[in-house]
């Protein structure tokens, strides 16, 4: 369920940053202006129109912050990731100096036995 949850926010979320959105919420407030012209009052049609806008504010905070959140939870695996790679990067150096110093210890014919 929570899974289901997640994927529909995400898709939400993505709407609503899109053009389309745009268009809709553009549709939205002209058409709230218009209820105007039917007969409904001025009061009453500001009342519904800050009613709605705060309610999309409320919502969209709350889809930003998760959005902000499971970025964070993402550079947190990359992070882990870049040190689990540094610490693996720091014992190839350590193995690759090893092998140099093992290499500049042997005579030169026990080097060139070891090429033969």
């Amino acid at each position: 369920m929570r899974k289901k949850f997640e994927d529909f926010s995400k898709k939400l979320t993505k709407w609503i940053g899109s053009p389309q959105s745009i268009l809709v919420h553009t549709l939205f407030f002209i058409g709230m202006f218009c209820l105007r012209f039917f007969g409904v009052a001025a009061s009453d049609v500001l009342l519904i129109l800050t009613t709605v806008v705060s309610l999309e504010a409320i919502y969209l905070s709350i889809f930003i912050q998760m959005t902000v959140n499971q970025h964070s939870e993402e550079l947190e695996e990359v992070s882990e990731d870049i040190q689990e790679i540094q610490e693996d990067v720091g014992e190839i150096q350590e193995d690759v100096e090893d092998i140099q110093e093992e290499i500049q210890e042997e005579s030169p014919e026990e080097q060139e036995q070891n090429l033969q």
